[in-house]
């Protein structure tokens, strides 16, 4: 239970750094929470103790510590993005771009940082698309598909991403899809995700600028707010609703922030629909798609 508890609470401070304020829970739920933190009160060891405290396994002989604010992860090699910054500048500047790609490709997965922190029988996730794409959508790390295919965006989110992308008249063929990061982030736990750390985003952020360097896209759409944190550095007070529909840049190329498309399938209302459908025509005018009147009236009230 408690590591199951672990995930909850990494999954709840996901959800609140996309902006989530309200969050379901079934009232079943609140009676057995209710209940276990009832029984922990009546214990001594554990008066004037904090309630959050209460979701441990068992009484503790003394008043526990605070729940940590990121799962303990296991001792691996420190963070050093000039690690990481050198090896994405071996790649040759000349050639094409999708040799380039594919040499860098082969810098990422042979990356000896990366592979420490790689799970047993999984893959590192390099980005996919069109070297040549006008537009660059920027998730944030691999989840368990993900990881699993050693492919971004194939899970759910994923299938989301790409029927917003043919609404916008695309395909997945024709734009590139790539992460912040190249694992997926340790859990104490086989399941659940959390969002990368500010030291992962730093080590993995010359490989994306490497991509977006050799496809040079005239568009970047950073899906969520872990991603825009990536792309232009961590701010504790950025919230995603201030953030979306505005046009930002990375290294001179524009960047569109939007809902994750998981935060999507989490609020499936037609005013979060709509809001994302914004932003993807932000993208689609500074790509200078053709937009057509039914795609401009996407989601609105119909008379």
């Amino acid at each position: 239970m408690k590591a199951a508890l672990a995930v909850l609470l990494n999954n709840l401070r996901a959800l609140k750094s996309e902006g989530v304020t309200d969050v379901l829970v079934s009232d079943d739920a609140l009676v057995a929470l209710r209940q276990r933190i009832a029984g922990l009160a009546k214990n001594p060891a554990v008066k004037n103790v904090p309630a959050e405290n209460f979701l441990s396994e068992a009484p503790p002989a003394v008043a526990p510590k605070l729940v940590p604010a990121q799962p303990i992860i296991p001792e691996k090699p420190k963070f050093d993005p000039e690690l990481s910054n050198a090896r994405a500048k071996e790649i040759p500047p000349e050639g094409a771009k999708a040799e380039q790609l594919s040499a860098l490709r082969e810098r990422v997965l042979s990356d000896p940082v990366c592979n420490e922190h790689l799970r047993a029988g999984k893959k590192l996730v390099f980005g996919i698309g069109n070297p040549d794409a006008e537009i660059f959508f920027c998730g944030e790390a691999p989840g368990a598909e993900e990881e699993t295919q050693g492919e971004p965006f194939v899970g759910p989110a994923g299938q989301l991403l790409t029927k917003m992308i043919v609404a916008a008249g695309l395909s997945r063929e024709r734009v590139y899809i790539g992460n912040i990061m190249n694992w997926r982030p340790e859990m104490p736990t086989a399941f659940g995700n959390r969002p990368p750390t500010t030291e992962e985003m730093s080590y993995c952020l010359p490989y994306l600028a490497a991509q977006i360097e050799i496809v040079r896209p005239k568009v970047i759409v950073a899906l969520g707010l872990t991603a825009i944190n990536g792309l232009l550095g961590f701010d504790p007070d950025r919230r995603i609703g201030a953030m979306r529909g505005r046009t930002l840049e990375f290294r001179g190329i524009p960047v569109v922030a939007t809902y994750h498309p998981s935060y999507l399938l989490r609020n499936d209302s037609v005013k979060s629909k709509r809001a994302a459908w914004e932003d993807f025509l932000i993208m689609m005018r500074i790509a200078e798609l053709p937009i057509s009147e039914r795609q401009q009236n996407f989601f609105l009230p119909r008379s």
